[in-house]
């Protein structure tokens, strides 16, 4: 195993798993257990550590030095890539959603991005639109060189292929597949890696991050038959939230000592308390959040005093 890899095998996995005794505003009658991922690394946790190991595996294999992927101005994969780029010696070059952003001070997310070293690079909306056409794809690895590119989200087969490592672990943690796996969506990488994996006695569950009546999954559903995915906790849209959900965070935070945020796990974690509250869930079932990281996406009215 060279360094890369024996780095990376440690970075990327065997996150603890902690059971939540009451973690809800009002008892439910299932098992939580929440799958501690925001652990794995001081400055870049959860979900996207996974989902670029294989990634940077094979960057080094091809013999690429630049990681070039997309995303939004507070983008956590665009955070992760920083990182990783930092930490494992690659440069990295961000290609941003919105050309006037380049005039604005930046927010904490591109700050951290630049500190790590990254090159980041606005465009038009239009132009960002284009970001999976091949032509425009060779027309930025013109511009910068030879470019490991990776998809907005990271999400591709060896995304999946490191997300997927989630459910052995969970089984030799808990000693047996636990009937339901949750995990919020937002380009599917992670769950599909999840779904991958079950067993057949797990069910996994994917709480949409977004609202997108045209979201198509990164693999054939129909041929999971213990999956489901659940689409009516986006609470107004991607990166929107309303006072409800705010207040559900608040509370699981003062109850459990986690600290979530409002993209992601907030709105699974909601979903899985109302789902139960509906009976959704069998009584007693053992039911495994994953909680993705993220949190410095984390809503600054989070640590405000409600009115």
């Amino acid at each position: 195993m060279d360094e890369l890899a024996r780095q990376l095998s440690q970075l990327a996995g065997n996150s603890p798993v902690q059971l939540l005794s009451d973690p809800f505003p009002e008892p439910v009658g299932i098992r939580l257990l929440l799958k501690r991922d925001d652990l794995l690394h001081p400055l870049v946790s959860g979900n996207k550590w996974r989902k670029l190991k294989y990634n940077l595996l094979e960057a080094r294999k091809q013999g690429f030095d630049t990681l070039l992927t997309f995303g939004g101005a507070y983008s956590n994969h665009l955070y992760a890539t920083a990182a990783a780029g930092n930490v494992f010696g690659f440069k990295t070059i961000g290609v941003v959603r919105g050309e006037e952003l380049a005039n604005v001070p930046r927010n904490s997310t591109l700050l951290f991005c630049e500190s790590c070293g990254m090159d980041v690079q606005f465009v038009s909306r239009a132009e960002y639109r284009r970001k999976e056409d091949s032509a425009y794809l060779l027309s930025l690895t013109d511009r910068f060189g030879p470019c490991y590119v990776l998809p907005e989200g990271g999400t591709n087969e060896l995304a999946m292929r490191g997300a997927s490592e989630i459910m052995p672990e969970l089984i030799a943690q808990l000693g047996n597949g636990p009937d339901y796996v949750c995990c919020s969506v937002g380009t599917g990488g992670t769950v599909g890696g999840l779904v991958q994996s079950a067993p057949s006695e797990t069910t996994v569950v994917g709480f949409l991050a977004l609202n997108a009546s045209d979201f198509r999954l990164p693999f054939e559903r129909e041929t999971h038959l213990n999956f489901r995915l659940d689409n009516q906790y986006a609470f107004g849209g991607y990166a929107r939230t309303t006072p409800e959900l705010l207040h559900f965070i608040r509370q699981f935070e003062r109850k459990t000592g986690v600290l979530l945020e409002q993209v992601y796990t907030g709105k699974m974690l909601y979903g899985i308390y109302d789902l139960a509250r509906q009976g959704f869930f069998p009584e007693g079932a053992a039911v495994v959040a994953i909680h993705t990281g993220g949190l410095q996406g984390r809503s600054l009215e989070l640590d405000r005093s409600e009115k």
